[in-house]
């Protein structure tokens, strides 16, 4: 009777490891894909090495934005690409194009997500109605179609120097919004 009981106490905890096992690999497997950025020890474990990358994102027959690189170093089963010297286009309805450049960044080929990020120069975005903004560091977020930074920025154009922390916007629109301790300084026009 007790060895039939230790059978059973025996089988029911491998029951319940391998559903534990497998709930573990459901977990990560389902997880999403991190948009940080690569150590540059893991760059030598990419899946593929590409010299000259482009993605195009569309809908319709409309070309919605654009990026380049140099190069890539892609890595499947994280669903992402690390870039190097990055372009990126940004097309408005009416033939408009914002293009954006950054020396290296991350793009999450699940999501569509980016970051631009550099060490030197800053980022700079030349907005349609005159404006500039520079940063160090600029996502982009698909779903819901913005650019985003933690980093410090300053939005120069119009007579306006304004400077900050953080930034949200809407490129399509031309609307930014500057999330913390913002300044804004009247400069002369050049």
């Amino acid at each position: 009777m007790l060895e039939v009981f230790a059978r059973r106490a025996l089988l029911s905890l491998s029951v319940l490891l391998a559903i534990f096992l497998g709930y573990l690999l459901f977990r990560n497997a389902a997880s999403s894909p991190s948009s940080r950025p690569i150590l540059s020890g893991a760059i030598e474990k990419a899946d593929a090495k590409l010299e000259e990358f482009t993605f195009t994102q569309s809908k319709g027959d409309a070309v919605e934005w654009q990026i380049q690189a140099k190069q890539a170093r892609l890595f499947e089963q994280e669903k992402r690409a690390v870039l190097h010297e990055v372009i990126l286009r940004f097309y408005g309805g009416s033939g408009d194009e914002v293009t954006v450049q950054g020396e290296e960044g991350t793009f999450n080929t699940a999501t569509k997500d980016f970051v631009l990020a550099n060490q030197h120069a800053p980022i700079v975005v030349q907005t349609r109605s005159g404006y500039t903004i520079y940063t160090k560091r600029l996502e982009w977020v698909e779903a819901v179609r913005e650019i985003r930074t933690t980093a410090p920025v300053r939005i120069v154009g119009h007579g306006l120097e304004i400077r900050g922390q953080g930034l949200m916007g809407r490129i399509s629109s031309e609307e930014f919004e500057i999330l913390q301790d913002v300044h804004v300084d009247l400069v002369s026009p050049s």
